[in-house]
């Protein structure tokens, strides 16, 4: 099996499945327990978000534990929102190829009554710091812009955008799941006053992921019950899943850049090689990209049916078309970009890892054309566009 869906989920590493087992094993109690076995489990816990903090250049005590990227993006936003409206604020600004975890939280506070601007992200897929500041208001309560984007890998100018929203006095949060562990993160450094990231896009478990909320920023909580996460997260803190997330993320952060090289001369092999396939198209700009994001769209073909006969060949991939999940709409992200609704269905989306190697790009390489030649054949729509009755439009 060539696996190149990290961008999905990535294989749970050694160092984390290694921290698991000793706290399943050893440090099991509850860690809000007053005897000494619970408080054991309570320094794993400190010990974790100190390592947490270290990797991301925060204070232990500006991290929360919750389960995954989505809670943290709904609880950032959601917070924000609800102190901005004490303030008589109820605009936020964010970016059209978000994830859906934050687009569909912004729509709720939509129907409650807050104003939300989209930004165009162009067809690189980026957002500039002058159009954060040209969109600024007085009433603007945060500005909320994923780091990275999860389809096309376009990287943002995190720290730039920090800036302006500090000097404006605007509540800054990242969507930071697809650059934790594989971009350096300084919060301090880039102005960050909120952000999330998810455990098991960087070789830790499922379920489980952190919320950085700078000193100062007041969260609500989304789950009411018992005190833990200082009153912010109710709810016992699963330890295991944790002390993993933390071991990953460190295990990741001291590679990282021998990780990026490696990654990324795979990424630049495998978009020469798919630029060769006629009629097909890089999605975003090769400046400012994922190490190992690779994302094509091939004309006249569905995305869906190239996963198939892909995964026929051993090979786990992903399409930027919704279609996989039950819809026909094709990818939001595409779109934003400017992508035609009828070649955005017929996207690829490769997304390495350092386990990867340059045999599996070979493969990939030899596999790719083949299908997409072999959907072509089968088109009526493809017959007609190489007839000439149709026209091309990549």
């Amino acid at each position: 099996m060539i696996y190149m869906d990290n961008a999905a989920t990535t294989k749970t590493g050694q160092a984390a499945m290694a921290a698991m087992t000793a706290c399943m094993a050893e440090n099991w109690g509850n860690p809000s327990s007053l005897y000494a076995h619970g408080q054991r489990a309570a320094e794993d816990l400190w010990r974790a978000r100190e390592r947490m903090a270290a990797c991301i250049g925060a204070s232990p005590k500006e991290i929360y534990f919750t389960s995954g990227g989505s809670e943290g993006d709904n609880q950032a936003i959601l917070s924000a929102a609800w102190l901005g409206e004490k303030k008589g604020k109820k605009h936020i600004i964010s970016s059209t190829f978000e994830h859906h975890a934050v687009l569909h939280t912004l729509e709720k506070l939509k129907q409650e009554g807050f104003e939300v601007d989209l930004l165009p992200v162009g067809e690189k897929g980026n957002i500039t710091p002058k159009q954060v500041s040209e969109a600024i208001r007085e009433d603007t309560a945060l500005v909320t812009l994923m780091y990275a984007n999860n389809e096309i890998g376009s990287i943002l100018p995190i720290a730039k955008i920090g800036a302006v929203c500090r000097e404006k006095g605007v509540p800054f949060h990242t969507d930071a799941v697809q650059a934790a562990g594989h971009l350096p993160i300084d919060v301090a450094a880039q102005n960050i006053d909120m952000l999330s990231l998810s455990a098991h896009k960087f070789h830790g478990p499922k379920g489980v992921g952190a919320l950085y909320a700078r000193r100062g920023i007041s969260l609500v909580s989304l789950i009411e019950g018992g005190a833990q996460e200082r009153g912010k997260r109710a709810g016992t803190e699963n330890l295991p899943a944790i002390v993993g997330m933390a071991a990953a993320l460190e295990e990741a952060c001291a590679h990282l850049e021998e990780n990026a090289r490696k990654v990324s001369a795979l990424r630049d092999r495998l978009i020469d090689g798919l630029s060769q396939i006629p009629h097909s198209a890089l999605n975003g700009g090769r400046e400012n990209r994922l190490p190992g994001n690779v994302n094509f769209c091939f004309e006249g073909i569905e995305g869906e049916s190239l996963l198939l006969l892909l995964d026929d060949k051993g090979i786990c991939a992903s399409s930027g078309s919704a279609c996989t999940s039950g819809s026909l709409d094709p990818s939001h992200v595409l779109l934003a970009i400017g992508r035609p609704h009828e070649v955005a269905h017929g996207s690829l989306r490769l997304s390495l890892s350092e386990e990867n190697t340059d045999a599996d790009v070979d493969a990939v390489l030899e596999a790719v054309p083949q299908v997409v030649e072999y959907l072509r054949g089968m088109s009526p729509l493809w017959k007609d566009k190489v007839s000439g009755k149709n026209p091309f439009v990549l």
